[in-house]
This record gives C-alpha cells, sequence and structure tokens, in this order.
C-alpha cells in the first residue's frame, strides 16, 4: 500500500518521475510515474540505495553526494542507465538539492523519448546497410552456379533415352523449375539495387489512391477502408514508382493480415498523412517532413519476428518470401527516410517519415 509522505503526495500528479531520498541515499518516495518507468512498485523501492536500482549507478550517486553538500542547487543531465536483464533508461534527469536534511535530495528522471528515437534508427540505419551487403553477395554467390544447373539438366534431358524419356523428365523439369524459381528470387533480391532512380515531383495523395485501387480490385468486400488526409502536404521530389510500391507492400500485408476480420465484415484499413515540423531523421535535421500512416485493425504482428520484419526472407505469413518489407526500407531509405512500426493485437501501424521541401 502507497503510504507517501504527506507533504510530497502532490508529487503523484506528475508525469516525470520523481525520487527523494534520505541523507543515506536510501528512497524514501517514489510517485507513481517512478513505479512506471523503473516497473517496480512503491514498496519494493522504499528503502533502496539509489546505487543499487541500476548497474551503473555510481554516477548518479556521486551527483547525490554533491547535492547533499550542497554543491549546487540542481544538475541536470542526460544518463543511460543500465538494468539487468532489461534495455538502458536513457533519461534527462534533474538532481535537486533541498532544505530539509531528512530529504535532502530530490531526483526528477524523465525518458529521453528523442534519443531512444536516434539510436533506434541508426541501428535500422546499419542493419539495412548489413542486409543490402548481406544480399548482394549471398545472390551473387546464388545466381553464378544456377545457370550451370539449369544448363546441365537441359542437355541431361536431351541425352534421356527414348523409351525412358516420359518417366525421367519429370525429373529434369523439377531441377529446371526450381533453378527457375530461384533465379526470380535472385532477381527481386537484387532488383532494388538495380533500378534507376528516377526523380520528378510526386503527391502522396496520389500515391495512396493509386495503392488503394488496387486493394479495392483484390479485396472489394468486407474491407472498410478510412481516408484520413492533410490535403495541405506540398509536392515533393521522388520517386513515384518506388513510392507506390513501399505503400503497396505495405498496405497489401495489412489486407492479407486482415482476412479473418475481412471474412466477418469489420475489417478496417485506414491511411492517415499529416505534416511533421523540426524533425530528425537518420540524425539529420528537417524544417518538415511527411508523416504517413497505414493503419489496421489485424492480430498485430508475432511478437517473435516483430524486431527482424525488415529483415531480408523474414515473413509472418505463410507463403509469404519476407522481401516486401525489406524492398519498402530500402526506397525510404533512398528518399533520406525512415520507416517505423508499433503492432499489438487489434492494432498495426507502418509510419513512413520523408522530408518535404
Amino acid at each position: 500500500m502507497r503510504t507517501p509522505l504527506t507533504s510530497l503526495a502532490g508529487l503523484d500528479l506528475l508525469s516525470s518521475a520523481v525520487i527523494v531520498l534520505d541523507a543515506d541515499g536510501s528512497i524514501i518516495f517514489a510517485n507513481a510515474a517512478a513505479e512506471n518507468l523503473l516497473d517496480s512498485s512503491f514498496k519494493s523501492l522504499t528503502h533502496q540505495k539509489l546505487a543499487d536500482l541500476f548497474l551503473n549507478g555510481e554516477e548518479l550517486l556521486a551527483v547525490f553526494h554533491q547535492a547533499v553538500q550542497h554543491q549546487f542547487a540542481d544538475k541536470r543531465q542526460d544518463l543511460a542507465l543500465e538494468r539487468a536483464g532489461r534495455e538502458p533508461l536513457h533519461v534527462h534527469s534533474i538532481v535537486t538539492a533541498l532544505d530539509n536534511p531528512d530529504t535532502p535530495v530530490l531526483i526528477e528522471l524523465r525518458e529521453n523519448v528523442q534519443q531512444l528515437k536516434l539510436d533506434r534508427e541508426e541501428r535500422m540505419l546499419d542493419q539495412s546497410k548489413a542486409n543490402k551487403e548481406l544480399i548482394r553477395n549471398l545472390a551473387h554467390e546464388i545466381k553464378n552456379p544456377l545457370g550451370g544447373i539449369r544448363g546441365a539438366a537441359q542437355l541431361l534431358e536431351m541425352e534421356l533415352p527414348e523409351r525412358q524419356l516420359k518417366e525421367l523428365r519429370e525429373y529434369t523439369q523439377v531441377i529446371i523449375k526450381e533453378a527457375d524459381r530461384l533465379q526470380t528470387l535472385v532477381d527481386r533480391l537484387l532488383a532494388p539495387h538495380r533500378l534507376p532512380h528516377i526523380v520528378g515531383d510526386v503527391n502522396i495523395h496520389e500515391v495512396c489512391e493509386r495503392v488503394l485501387r488496387l486493394i479495392f480490385a483484390e479485396f472489394p468486400h468486407g474491407l472498410n477502408i478510412k481516408r484520413d488526409y492533410d490535403l495541405s502536404i506540398p509536392e515533393f521530389r521522388g520517386d513515384k514508382e518506388q513510392l507506390i510500391q513501399v505503400v503497396l507492400n505495405i498496405a497489401h500485408n495489412a489486407a492479407q493480415a486482415l482476412v479473418d476480420r475481412i471474412r466477418a465484415g469489420d475489417a478496417e484499413l485506414t491511411f492517415k498523412t499529416r505534416v511533421l515540423r523540426q524533425i530528425t531523421l537518420a540524425k539529420v535535421r528537417y524544417r518538415l517532413a511527411l508523416d504517413l500512416h497505414i493503419i489496421d485493425n489485424g492480430p498485430g504482428i508475432p511478437s517473435e519476428i516483430r524486431n527482424r520484419i525488415f529483415y531480408p526472407l523474414v515473413s509472418g505469413r505463410d507463403g509469404g518470401n519476407g522481401l516486401g518489407l525489406t524492398l519498402a526500407q530500402t526506397f525510404v531509405q533512398q528518399h533520406m527516410g525512415v520507416i517505423e512500426c508499433e503492432s499489438r493485437p487489434g492494432f498495426t501501424d507502418f509510419r513512413i517519415l520523408i522530408p518535404l521541401p
């Protein structure tokens, strides 16, 4: 049961995490936001030492001692607080020296969302570069012997005895067809790196409407498509065909994930466009950016592949080849943008961010 000090009870109304320490560095109060941020109850936090909360708590502890000695009124810094078995907490900390000997220090922690976003984008870029290099090398290693395998199978078929031709031709045809299938897969893997980047004026709503017509044609019944457009979004320079492919790949995946809801008649696919101002994408600051959301109310992306959906050949659907999102990510990055994804049962949101003029 929470039993906060009466004078500190109002801190529960704050959205930022607040911890109050005694002179020994033990926690005597933590507000509700601190419980959420640290994923611990008030009871378990109380009387713990500040330094014991984090693997690298010595930096925060050093500032605590400075505050106790009244070396400053308050001190602000960005920290990455490491926790056993969990992701680090990127926070902006404000350590304040109080005039109360029983509660000499108050620490406020605000999660640094921007830093988390930058780290995530940097990981995605590194992953994408590694994927491209892997794909190129793998595709070329596969492609070179494929022609030889197919040619050898054709020559073997020509040498088959007439009396056994019909019986044995089945096996040579299997080899030829599988070689052709692999050749098609390799060509699709290499396609994003071969196609020229054709730049022209792009209206993102024309792109969305083109995709919607294609989705309507394949799913004419049971799929409710919603448009939530900001018509003030300006045209920008880009490759229209690539962007159509990006939106189509994501929307088509969403529609296929909605098959059960389409049968039930309550499937929803939403296209939403907005303009963002003063945004950082891949460590570059832009004045304006397109913010395109493709949202569905399907079952969500399986948790076991949620962090790998942009990897090549990773698919959550039977029969999927796992190339659609990899291709989409490549094309968006060629437009200096990023793709983000949030998914849970009943809600999946793919967000495309591209700089605007």
